[in-house]
């Protein structure tokens, strides 16, 4: 029979405790007996299933099992796997801070500016009002505070430098597109080798914030749009492509993506993506890919 999905197994890389007798195990109560081939020892695992073992396959099971046991299980398909164009989010996926709310710490703002945050991430307020709001907050904040914050705070999120070397090295396209601000996409670009960023622009008035954002405003239909626009200009089929975020506003590029991965995202998001990682880091999605850790550049 012809293999068409692949199931893959990922966990916390600084817990590897999985094993193939686990993910075995867990298939066999589903009456799944495949081989399963390691990706990374402890760390992640695949096997193949035919057409019709995937479309019987009770995957919500599968993936409540697995979480038990601090362990991602997605459903993968063979075609075109190894993508050719990656686009992330920044803030809380490639980076593991919301600049803003670090930048409202500094004006003893951080809880308000946070729950605003939390609150669009999840997709209860809107993210266009909700981003004016919170930058309305920053107005007369010093314009040297954003080098302060990314030199101080700003930290990669774990497997970021590996994903963006090893799609890279394989021929891949790879794109940042933030909801955040130009001043920190940039730099998070530049260092990683993204190929490039789209991002928001504050506004600075005489060495200092003034309470604005440029227009437009990129939230999530300008992600989606970039996708979609880069997919074209590169010939790529859709199921080329991958996309991963973890809020609100990465929706639409998660659900428009061969892999849309919502990456320890709001359940909201979670919920709405075909792939979602919860345990692995960022090196999960080159094991969704097929990729071994001998495949994998610095």
């Amino acid at each position: 029979m012809t293999t068409t999905h692949h199931i893959v197994f990922t966990c916390d890389p600084t817990q590897p405790t999985l094993s193939a007798t686990k993910c075995a195990d867990w298939l066999a109560a589903l009456d799944l007996r495949p081989e399963i081939r390691e990706l990374s020892a402890g760390k992640a695992y695949e096997a193949d299933l035919t057409s019709d073992q995937a479309d019987s396959l009770d995957l919500a099971q599968l993936t409540h099992t697995a979480a038990a046991q601090n362990t991602d299980a997605n459903l993968v398909s063979t075609v075109n796997r190894r993508k050719q164009l990656l686009v992330a989010d920044m803030e809380s996926t490639i980076i593991e801070q919301e600049c803003l709310d670090e930048l409202a710490e500094l004006l003893d703002l951080r809880p308000q500016i946070a729950d605003i945050t939390e609150r669009a991430m999840r997709g209860e307020i809107d993210f266009e009002p909700a981003l004016r709001e919170r930058v309305a907050l920053l107005k007369g904040l010093p314009e040297t505070t954003l080098a302060q914050i990314y030199e101080e705070k700003v930290t990669l999120m774990p497997g970021a430098q590996t994903l963006i070397a090893t799609m890279n090295a394989h021929g891949a396209v790879c794109a940042l597109v933030s909801g955040g601000f130009s001043y920190y996409a940039e730099r998070v670009a530049a260092r990683l080798g993204f190929d490039r960023w789209r991002s928001n622009t504050l506004t600075i008035a005489d060495g200092a914030l003034d309470g604005t954002v440029g227009d437009p405003i990129l939230g999530r239909d300008a992600k989606a749009a970039f996708l979609q626009t880069w997919q074209q200009e590169m010939g790529l089929p859709q199921d080329a492509t991958l996309a991963v975020g973890d809020g609100s506003n990465d929706l639409a590029m998660i659900g428009q993506a061969g892999f849309g991965i919502a990456f320890r995202a709001k359940p909201l998001v979670a919920a709405a993506a075909n792939i979602s990682i919860t345990f692995a880091d960022l090196t999960g999605l080159l094991y969704l890919q097929g990729f071994q850790d001998t495949d994998f550049a610095a």
